[in-house]
């Protein structure tokens, strides 16, 4: 068989048949009949593959390739959308859970009911000082100190190198601002919020908390703190809407899966540690109910 432009040149291969170092044989052939040098690899531009049993073939030709296709009847159409739709709302399933799950735990620094302890998120640092978003986190828990709505602060961050430490900053930050330092405690491997949260319990002995981050968080905050034991209420902190909320808004809808995962699976914190003190020991000293002792065993 003749094609415009010369021979058909194929490229014949047979798998798994005995004979030869590796269980193959190998041929390129013309459609004259003449056998090109063996191992060489000839295909025409464009070729089209055939596969037909054991072989795979490469005959002369254009290749084409397949666009998918919308369906063309009525019936397959609404099956697409329906499938379409269920994907969407398998995706928004984890935010829907976090608002409805949440809805009655959201409060300012006005309202919120009085806790033992506030647990504030780290968010990054410029410099070595917090960035705006976590001073403006720290600037709502000194109102709450200032206000008596909690007794304690806890500071939960990342202090993974030499050169980075959220915790350290964070308290800083806040007795300059009128909390005594004796009433901060520094959890240094509050590497995510659900660490943070199982930290807080395990670790500090948190039982109750007021959780301080900004409102695109805080209910995934508080959604991952009440499934690691601690009864939560959550202050959202006001910001406008810049750049870096719309990066955090939309990171929030992928990270509402995640949360959703960990509070059914509840994997263990990338480090959890032995039992710290530091929270019952500043709560005595501000007068306050200390953590209830966890039962060993």
């Amino acid at each position: 068989m003749g094609v415009p432009g010369g021979p058909v040149v194929w490229r014949e291969r047979e798998f798994g048949r005995p004979g030869g170092a590796d269980s193959h044989t190998e041929a390129n052939r013309t459609a004259s009949g003449g056998v090109l040098a063996e191992g060489a690899v000839l295909v025409p531009r464009g070729a089209v593959f055939h596969a037909e049993g054991g072989r795979v073939r490469a005959e002369g030709g254009r290749m084409r390739i397949r666009r998918p296709r919308l369906p063309r009847t009525r019936a397959g159409q609404r099956r697409l959308v329906r499938a379409v739709v269920a994907v969407c709302a398998l995706a928004l399933l984890p935010g829907a859970w976090l608002f409805t799950s949440t809805a009655d735990r959201l409060r300012t620094v006005a309202d919120v009911p009085p806790a033992p302890v506030a647990v504030v998120f780290g968010a990054g640092l410029w410099n070595g000082e917090p960035s705006p978003y976590l001073a403006h986190r720290l600037d709502a828990t000194a109102a709450l100190y200032r206000a008596g709505r909690v007794k304690v602060v806890l500071v939960t961050g990342d202090n993974s190198r030499k050169d980075y430490d959220e915790p350290d900053a964070m308290r800083t930050y806040l007795t300059e601002h009128g909390v005594p330092g004796g009433r901060i405690v520094r959890d240094y491997a509050g590497f995510d919020t659900w660490d943070s949260c199982v930290r807080a319990k395990k670790i500090f002995g948190v039982d109750r908390a007021v959780l301080v981050s900004q409102g695109f968080h805080i209910r995934r905050a508080v959604a991952l703190c009440e499934a690691a034991g601690i009864d939560s209420y959550g202050v959202g902190v006001d910001e406008p809407h810049d750049a870096t909320w719309y990066y955090g808004g939309t990171r929030e809808v992928l990270a509402a899966d995640k949360a959703l995962l960990d509070t059914v699976f509840r994997p263990d914190p990338r480090f959890l540690g032995p039992r710290d003190k530091g929270v019952a020991d500043a709560l005595a000293g501000a007068g306050g109910p200390r953590p209830a002792r966890r039962e060993k065993g």
